[in-house]
């Protein structure tokens, strides 16, 4: 091929460059500038393809979608004079791309770094005017609510940035305080137990004694029951003998003295009486005529 057969392919790829180089395409959800001789001259960038000047314009493409700021852990000053350890995040996005240019020179770390202060100060300030209870529980929300009004409208006129939320992931106690707090808690509930312990004494007391007490009635009352029902047996034991033996006076007072007999030589065989005695009268009519 002879040398001038390259001219074209020359001017085609020289035509190709100069065409990369003057076009630029900005995504939908992108923001971008034009630097003209680094002077911001095209803050408002469309999406879509666009012409610029080599050597002339400088194009800042910047990415436009919300994102995460996850701050360090800091600790923070109540009105109470506690000390809180709080874990935070923000989301933020561009809505000033001049602005942000102009404050960071679109670098999204230094954003970042200057978003983390003011959040830290706004921070600062909002627990400072709280009490430990208000910043945990009481007035959490609020207190996200206000941060974030009031931060947002010093980072838009600052640095073109618009924050769309603030939240804080977790608060914590020092921990020195956190333990000095678990210690009290632990030695609260010892307090707590020895009292339960104590007044589960004094009321296992109350209840022997009145268990003792109830016995001793029981057992008082049952024996007096025991004692009426026995006497009331008794007599009515006697009232049956005396009915029996009142038929037949002669056959009762024969079988008291054969009871007596037994009774009596059975435990001894040495007696000291009369022989006239009356205890010897059955004796005496068993004698064969």
């Amino acid at each position: 091929m002879k040398p001038s057969g390259f001219i074209p392919l020359i001017a085609l790829a020289v035509l190709l460059i100069l065409t990369s180089n003057c076009l630029f395409v900005v995504r939908e959800f992108d923001r971008a500038v034009v630097l003209t001789f680094g002077e911001v001259t095209n803050s408002d960038v469309a999406p879509g393809l666009h012409f610029k000047i080599p050597g002339m314009h400088v194009v800042r493409i910047f990415d436009g979608r919300i994102k995460t700021l996850d701050a360090d852990t800091e600790s923070y000053l109540t009105s109470e004079k506690n000390y809180l350890e709080v874990d935070s995040y923000a989301k933020w996005r561009i809505s000033n791309t001049a602005l942000y240019y102009t404050a960071t020179s679109g670098d999204e770390a230094i954003a970042n770094n200057l978003l983390a202060q003011r959040i830290n100060t706004g921070l600062r300030n909002e627990f400072g005017s709280r009490t430990k209870h208000e910043v945990v529980s009481g007035e959490r929300d609020q207190l996200m609510t206000d941060i974030t009004a009031s931060l947002n409208r010093i980072t838009q006129q600052q640095l073109g940035i618009e924050v769309v939320d603030i939240r804080v992931k977790k608060i914590d106690l020092p921990d020195q305080v956190s333990e000095n707090v678990y210690n009290r808690m632990a030695s609260g509930r010892q307090q707590e137990a020895q009292e339960l312990r104590s007044t589960g004494r004094e009321q296992a007391e109350g209840i022997r004694a009145d268990a003792d007490r109830q016995k001793i009635v029981i057992e008082a009352e049952a024996y007096r029951d025991a004692e009426r029902i026995r006497g009331e047996g008794d007599a009515l034991a006697a009232m049956t003998y005396s009915a029996a033996y009142s038929k037949d006076p002669e056959f009762y007072e024969f079988t008291r003295s054969m009871s007596a007999y037994r009774e009596t030589f059975a435990n001894s065989d040495l007696m000291v009486l009369s022989p006239d005695s009356e205890f010897f009268k059955y004796l005496k009519q068993s004698k064969a005529p």
